[in-house]
Parts: C-alpha cells; sequence; structure tokens
C-alpha cells in the first residue's frame, strides 16, 4: 500500500507540473524543474572488520542483488550549472559470504555463513550538476554531491545463516552520509541518469544474539561487524 501511494504521489506530481510548465517548449528552457525518477539498484559492501568466534575473517565475498529506487526532484538551473535537491525512498539488497574459519585451517574443509541484507531507507541527496549539453530538447549532464540516509530498522530484513550463535540480529545505525557522482540525459521530457554511490561511514551499530547452537561451546563471544555500502543505480523518469 505505501509503495501504490509512492507511485500515484509521483504520477500526481507529474500531471500539475506539466500542466503547470506547458508555456515553456521543452525543459531546458526553464528556470526550475521538477522531476520523478524510478529504476534499479546493485549494492555491495565493503567489509571494513569481521570477527566471529574470536576468529578475524579477512575475506568476504558480496554476491548481488537486485533493490530498486523512487524518486522525486527539483533543479533550480543557472546557465550551464544547476543545484539539484531529491526526496528519494531506495531498497538495496546484497548478500555476504565467508569461511566462518577464515584461513586458520586450511587442513578443514571451508564452513561458509551467510548475512543476507533488504535494507530500506529515506534518502536526501543534494547535488551539484553541469550541463556539457543543453541545446534544444537536448541536454547531459555530470553531478555529484552528498546524500543523506535514514536507515529504516523497521523495515529492514537481514538475517543470519549458518552461524554457531542462534537469533542473530543486527542493528544498524539510523542516519548515514554516502557521497553520489552521476550522468544524466534527458532527450524532452524523458530523462534518466547513471549513478555511483559510496557510504561514507560503518553503517552497522551492533550485532547481538541470544546464544550458541553448540552446547560444546558456552563461551560468549562477541561478533564484530562492520561494513559500509556502495551501489550502482540506473533509473527513468520525467523532468518538466
Amino acid at each position: 500500500m505505501k509503495r501504490l501511494s509512492f507511485l500515484l504521489l509521483f504520477t500526481l506530481l507529474a500531471f500539475y507540473v506539466f500542466g503547470q510548465e506547458k508555456t515553456s517548449k521543452t525543459p531546458n528552457d526553464r528556470k526550475v524543474n521538477f522531476g520523478l525518477r524510478a529504476g534499479f539498484n546493485s549494492s555491495m559492501y565493503l567489509v571494513s572488520e569481521l570477527q566471529l568466534n574470536g576468529l578475524k575473517i579477512n575475506d568476504t565475498q558480496n554476491n548481488y542483488k537486485i533493490g530498486y529506487v523512487g524518486s522525486i526532484f527539483a533543479r533550480f538551473n543557472m546557465k550551464k550549472h544547476f543545484i539539484q535537491p531529491e526526496i528519494s525512498y531506495a531498497v538495496s539488497r546484497c548478500e555476504i559470504e565467508f569461511d566462518k574459519l577464515g584461513s586458520h585451517d586450511l587442513d578443514v574443509a571451508p564452513d561458509y555463513a551467510l548475512v543476507n541484507s533488504s535494507i530500506h531507507s529515506l534518502e536526501i541527496p543534494l547535488l551539484y550538476g553541469y550541463n556539457i549539453v543543453k541545446k534544444g530538447p537536448y541536454g547531459m549532464s555530470v553531478f555529484i554531491g552528498p546524500k543523506l540516509r535514514y536507515l529504516w530498522n523497521k523495515q529492514n530484513d537481514i538475517t543470519f545463516e549458518n552461524f554457531d550463535q542462534e537469533s542473530v540480529k543486527e542493528e544498524l545505525y539510523p542516519f548515514n552520509i554516502s557521497g553520489v557522482l552521476g550522468v544524466g540525459v534527458n532527450i524532452s521530457n524523458l530523462y534518466f541518469d547513471f549513478r555511483y554511490e559510496i557510504g561514507m561511514r560503518n553503517i552497522s551499530k551492533s550485532v547481538t544474539y541470544d546464544g550458541t547452537a553448540s552446547t560444546n561451546n558456552e563461551e560468549v563471544t562477541p561478533i564484530i561487524f562492520k561494513r559500509r555500502d556502495i551501489a550502482l543505480s540506473f533509473s527513468l523518469g520525467l523532468i518538466f
């Protein structure tokens, strides 16, 4: 229901802006543009520290999964330069796989554990852009800027598979900052962009568990897990 409401909001905004801006021939003629976009992303996590059962894990593998993103934005034009604030909703998905033994016992077959993440976030990018091409109905720009993120812990779905501990749970820091770099192209009102985004700090606040699955291991050792995320996204939309 929330996703449907979000899509309806996009549609209503598009019709409203189109009705208000119909005196201009193309988006490139206007001092202020409004737009909406929706698309897909692919995420990975840079693990800076991982310790399990007192062992430090040095090698982790990211298994990519497809997420999605939707956004509304405004663009304030100053000749070839512009400032573009946005409000976005994104879901990023990824699976982290690693050998619980690490490289500490080469004579034993690997025993792999998984961390599956589906992270929901509300995001506010603030982008500075420069129009490389701005002629007639055609436009091409590059942009860069920070993005404030609210990681929605109640909506996130993070699971830990094949861990020796039981009921493992991860809490994320609710606020985070990412850097955004991208390229946008518009042909008349049709708009699409490609973005590279990188998290600036660790998103994992804590990892807790209730007990151990093995009765032979009663020692309580903390799980240390620090990671930040990288995402590539591609989206299509409309600009008015």
